[in-house]
């Protein structure tokens, strides 16, 4: 201790004019102190106001400047020091190291900024305004190919250097990314992939970047996924799959990089990982099993990529993801049916697969999940039999099957995103099958649970979706026993409400529905309709410019068809409708102008 106190005392009086052999002596005393307790000694160094007498001493010609960077390394290292060391006016002399020859000097001078930098804001913006991250990346480059230790010593410093420059802060990433750092750091993984040290930080660094939409387009054009590809075959250890893992996943979000995974092998070794994994209850293997399968899901997002993999209906890939919805893995049984979910996006690879039995295996899965199931499996199984739905043929076949009855197990359910597909799934299927329309629109069970569900206030889409299925099963049936049963559910009031939802496509449904039950049940719904304020809707609707052309048009053709009722038709006297409906007459849309003729003929007539 007393040697330290006298090193920097003597730092502080001769540093201006002493011999390099006395300032040697009290540095390798620093470094020492510093070597046997960082902290202390880096508060002794503070405290002794030494801290701007190694601005001075960083010079490039002195040959104690690595030894100095060296110091301040070590006492960055501890959070408390960093500002010190911006506010003693560190950085610029040290920025102007970077552009020397002698390799330890760049060393310590890398690890140096790299520890100032480390969760330091200050730190990080005096380096940016000294301009030293341009010339690291300029040392990147010119190192990149060197591959004897020194140069591999001074890459990994420099990279480290840039992560703690960059992390967390996207003003930083991007300013490096147009300096062109990712075919470097790329260029690197490739050249140096047997130097464990430097692969981490690369790795790291890309970890870092990758988030960033813009680093996603410049790592597009590299060979990035062939090299990380290739990396992962290496790997035995989990922490560093679990490394590479990091890397895929934001970049996987890209679809040409997705393609570029699929073809440099990603999925082959994916497999491979589930298959070694899926038995074991070892908490790495249950990790790994769950970021492979749903890297897997993840790259059946991209057209090219899942249609790719789907080889139609024939490729090895889709055949072993269909072995995952029978395991007896719950994450296996998720990412098998969400990838189903993710094959099943047009309607050639729909076709094929209701044709080859999958309805059987999702429907066996929905089965096992009824009674306190899991329920992202069911969610996921309802997703893939929703779009299994869309193409017209398959949804007859789908019926047959019993898909109906299947998803109707889990009308008890209390969880939104179950409820959501289970409304939608049900709404594909009856899309034109007036049969089907008819025996759900009869349940009395599903329609007073569609009606329950249309005042979820705080679920806007199970809300939305209710709303559209009670308006299908009226206007693909055009039964009037669907319609009688949804009167006595409650369920007109939210039919006329869904007219002013914000969504044209909604408001079309319910006013077509609407008519259907003016044309066939108009003495039934007749109470409803009028509680509900269903004329005065529709005045508003025709009033205002900005409704759509098919909205005005199926307002008027309700109204034709509401003054066969008598208190409907007086609300319809009593409001003025025959001016709004002139109006109309000069309409743009030939449809609309047509319509506006017939009506206005009607209440001339009716009145």
């Amino acid at each position: 201790a007393d040697n330290l106190s006298e090193a920097l005392k003597k730092l502080k009086i001769t540093s201006t004019d002493s011999t390099a052999d006395s300032l040697e002596g009290c540095l390798d005393c620093l470094l020492q102190a510093l070597a046997q307790n960082n902290m202390e000694t880096s508060e002794k160094i503070q405290k002794s106001g030494v801290l701007p007498v190694f601005a001075s001493l960083l010079t490039p010609q002195s040959s104690c400047t690595a030894k100095v960077a060296n110091i301040i390394a070590e006492v960055a290292r501890n959070e408390f020091m960093r500002n010190p060391c911006v506010d003693a006016g560190l950085i610029p002399p040290l920025v102007q190291l970077l552009n020397c020859k002698d390799q330890e000097v760049l060393l310590q001078t890398g690890r140096a900024l790299g520890n100032i930098c480390y969760d330091s804001h200050e730190g990080r913006n005096a380096v940016d305004h000294a301009g030293g991250a341009h010339i690291v990346v300029d040392h990147l480059r010119s190192l990149c190919s060197k591959t004897d230790p020194a140069s591999e010593k001074l890459l990994t410093v420099f990279c480290g250097m840039l992560m703690n420059y960059s992390n967390e802060n996207d003003t930083l990433q991007s300013q490096l990314i147009n300096m062109g750092v990712i075919p470097t750091l790329v260029k690197l993984l490739g050249i140096h992939c047997q130097n464990a040290a430097l692969t981490e930080m690369c790795l790291v660094a890309f970890g870092n970047l990758a988030e960033l939409e813009s680093s996603k387009e410049q790592f597009a054009y590299t060979n990035i996924a062939e090299e990380l590809v290739k990396l992962f075959k290496k790997q035995i250890e989990h922490d560093k799959k679990e490394m590479i893992f990091e890397v895929l996943a934001p970049l996987a979000e890209n679809d040409v990089i997705k393609l570029q995974l699929v073809e440099a092998g990603l999925v082959e070794c994916l497999l491979e990982i589930v298959q070694k994994t899926v038995d074991s209850d070892k908490e790495d293997d249950i990790a790994e099993l769950k970021t492979a399968s749903d890297l897997m899901v993840l790259l059946l997002l991209g057209d090219e990529s899942m249609q790719k993999l789907f080889e139609g209906g024939k490729g090895s890939v889709f055949q072993r993801v269909l072995s995952w919805i029978p395991s007896n893995s719950h994450q296996l049984q998720l990412a098998g049916a969400l990838a189903i979910a993710n094959f099943a996006r047009n309607d050639g690879n729909c076709i094929h697969m209701v044709d080859n039995g999958i309805v059987q295996k999702l429907m066996d899965l929905l089965d096992r999940h009824v009674e306190d199931g899991n329920v992202t499996v069911q969610h996921a199984a309802l997703s893939a039999l929703r779009n299994l739905a869309i193409p017209v043929v398959n949804k007859a076949k789908m019926l047959s099957a019993g898909v109906a009855e299947a998803v109707l197990k889990f009308l008890r359910s209390e969880m939104p995103p179950v409820q959501f597909k289970l409304l939608g799934t049900l709404r594909m299927l009856i899309d034109a099958q007036a049969e089907a329309a008819e025996q759900l629109g009869k349940n009395v069970k599903l329609v007073e649970r569609l009606v329950e569900w249309c005042e979820a206030k705080d679920h806007a889409g199970v809300m939305g979706e209710s709303n559209r299925l009670l308006s299908a099963l009226i206007r693909h049936s055009k039964s009037k026993d669907v319609i009688r049963t949804i009167v006595q559910s409650g369920g007109i009031k939210h039919l006329v409400t869904m007219a002013t939802s914000e969504h044209v496509i909604m408001q079309n449904e319910a006013l077509v529905a609407l008519a259907l039950i003016a044309a066939l049940e108009l003495v039934t719904a007749e109470k409803d309709l009028e509680n509900a304020q269903l004329v005065q809707i529709l005045h508003r609707l025709l009033s205002d410019d900005r409704s759509a052309p098919e909205i005005k048009y199926n307002s008027m053709v309700l109204i034709c068809a509401l003054i066969g009722s008598e208190p409907l038709q007086k609300e319809v006297q009593s409001m003025a409708f025959l001016e709004v409906i002139s109006k109309l007459r000069s309409h743009e849309n030939k449809t609309v102008a047509q319509q506006a003729s017939l009506t206005e003929q009607r209440l001339a007539v009716e009145s």
